[in-house]
């Protein structure tokens, strides 16, 4: 399996991505209005809602001296956002990070697979599938039934339009006249993100999924995409299992680590 999948991003024409570039297309993807960097580490705040959007990531990997007050600083931000003070740990932690931060008192939780694959096998245009400008009612709808969409991570989905730099689209895929399932799109140059992946409890296991991500792939294609990343849980073992019939394989894994 893991050869099958080095085989296929390389017979992909133009390099893969690499974890930097991976990471700098979730800060694209997920964008929130207060960010600022301390050294290697960049505080990103929203309304509290998804970790990506609320959490300290580093972007380099490099030994720092500094590292202690910088956390500090980071966690003095965090409270007068009024939000939990989150570190999302990737491999471009600087060393001993981790240890810091288990030292004062955080916790690990809720790890995440960051797949990759050639978008070109995946493209399905469908007919059924409506192409959104925004997060509007229907697609909002779907998404709601999604266990994970508190209201705080609503809500940042909604302002999401005028937040965002990159192409983007919300996806509908109707089955006679009902919306079915949603999906959000990004086109960042040969990358496409897909997010938001839901599918109405009495529309599952139809196939409607893997629908509505080929027709996200079609249209980040038209746009210049060659490859499809996506985060997935390590617990979401059916979305996992969706990704890697379509080409996905793991590049790498994060964490969460919140204090309290």
């Amino acid at each position: 399996m893991i050869e099958d999948f080095a085989s296929t991003l390389w017979s992909t024409p133009g390099a893969p991505p690499d974890l930097r570039a991976l990471e700098q297309a979730c800060l694209n993807a997920v964008p929130a209005p207060y960010q600022a960097f301390d050294g290697p580490l960049l505080f990103r705040a929203f309304l509290g809602g998804t970790g990506r959007a609320n959490s300290i990531v580093s972007l380099n990997p490099d030994p720092d001296a500094a590292l202690l007050p910088r956390i500090a600083r980071m966690e003095s931000r965090a409270a007068a956002r009024g939000i939990p003070c989150r570190f999302r740990s990737t491999p471009l932690d600087p060393p001993g990070l981790a240890g810091l931060l288990h030292a004062r008192g955080y916790t690990e939780q809720d790890e995440t697979l960051v797949l990759l694959g050639s978008l070109g096998a995946m493209v399905r245009p469908d007919a059924a599938v409506r192409v959104l400008a925004g997060p509007e009612p229907d697609w909002m709808a779907v998404v709601a039934t999604a266990e994970y969409q508190l209201e705080a991570r609503r809500a940042e989905k909604a302002r999401m339009p005028e937040l965002l730099a990159i192409p983007a689209a919300w996806l509908v895929l109707e089955v006679q006249g009902t919306p079915a399932a949603s999906l959000f799109v990004v086109a960042d140059g040969m990358l496409c993100g897909m997010f938001d992946l839901a599918v109405r409890p009495e529309f599952r296991r139809q196939g409607l999924a893997a629908r509505i991500m080929g027709a996200g792939a079609a249209w980040a294609a038209q746009r210049g995409a060659i490859w499809k990343w996506s985060q997935v849980s390590a617990g979401n073992v059916a979305s996992l299992a969706l990704n890697a019939r379509m080409g996905m394989g793991e590049m790498y894994r994060y964490r969460y680590l919140r204090k309290g």
